[in-house]
């Protein structure tokens, strides 16, 4: 856990991210990746910069575009990648894919298929850590068209009353799959989906890793001090469609634009020049070790075997 703005390993994070998810594009259009794929490219601020206040204690909860959340808290690209090919070695035994990974060891619940899945799972392992008195605190990601969710504002609401160690972390990307939000959401402001609990609730710049991190560090901090839960609304956009081979024929050129000369990456790169803490040949350095670690996860998962089918009743229960 980091209580300072850590910006190299911030910078270290995304790149990664970004070179696994461009590996993913990449198997996916060859049609190895089974089913849908859900690329976070562009959004991967909102990862590192809140997952980089996390210690071993806490948990997270993620959502169908969720690979960078899995990433940035520890998992192995390899079994990452095996996993969304569907092969064995995969971290969740090559069952679950790209929308249902699970990674206990790195204190991740799972990415999560269901619009809002995270918020129930997070919430009750915040309340797990406050009865158990373990310290830790629990963060959930979710999409701004999860707000429009029943069980989200039962979360909000039941962590308020019980002053549970919980972030409720929107990534607001503007769309919930090939809608705009605005065209489906009431009311003036999604902030006030938290402020109404009596919560504190906070915009954050989610093109900025800094700026994430800083309102993260805030908010675990009131977690962890007895304070309760926070909502905090990152605004992002995902350069990629909704799911790999989306044309994204709905999205505003113009719009499109403004976004992606925001991009994460580069703009905290230029952070890292102007502060002195990273020179060009660094910064490409650091590029291409992401890009390898990225193209060996690919590799090994394509090179991975599939389950066996003796396997096939293992894991169950009823």
């Amino acid at each position: 856990m980091s209580a300072l703005p850590d910006p190299l390993r911030l910078h270290r994070c995304m790149l990664l991210i970004r070179a696994f998810e461009e590996q993913v594009r990449r198997l996916a259009a060859a049609g190895l990746v089974p089913g849908l794929v859900h690329l976070c490219t562009g959004q991967e601020a909102v990862a590192a910069g809140a997952i980089v206040q996390l210690g071993p204690e806490d948990r997270i909860a993620s959502h169908h575009r969720g690979h960078g959340h899995c990433l940035a808290r520890g998992a192995d690209p390899r079994r990452l990648m095996a996993e969304i090919l569907g092969r064995a070695p995969g971290l969740s035994g090559g069952r679950g894919g790209s929308m249902h990974v699970y990674d206990a060891a790195s204190g991740n619940l799972g990415t999560n298929g269901i619009v809002g899945g995270a918020v129930p799972l997070a919430t009750g392992a915040a309340l797990a850590a406050q009865r158990q008195g373990s310290g830790g605190i629990a963060v959930a990601f979710f999409g701004d068209g999860a707000l429009n969710q029943g069980l989200v504002s039962e979360c909000m609401n039941m962590a308020a009353v019980w002053r549970l160690p919980v972030l409720f972390l929107c990534e607001h990307n503007g769309y919930g799959e090939f809608t705009a939000s605005a065209d489906v959401t009431a009311g003036p402001s999604l902030l006030a989906r938290g402020a109404v609990f009596g919560m504190p609730a906070e915009e954050v710049d989610g093109m900025d890793a800094l700026a994430v991190q800083q309102a993260v560090a805030g908010a675990a901090a009131r977690a962890r001090g007895g304070e309760g839960p926070s909502f905090l609304l990152c605004h992002t956009w995902r350069f990629s469609g909704h799911h790999a081979g989306d044309r994204q024929d709905y999205k505003d050129d113009e719009e499109t634009r403004r976004w992606r000369a925001r991009d994460p990456i580069p703009r905290l790169a230029a952070h890292l020049r102007a502060t002195g803490l990273a020179d060009d040949p660094a910064l490409a350095a650091m590029e291409a070790k992401a890009e390898r670690i990225a193209a060996d996860a690919a590799a090994f998962a394509r090179a991975a075997p599939e389950p066996e089918p003796a396997a096939l009743h293992q894991h169950l229960f009823a």
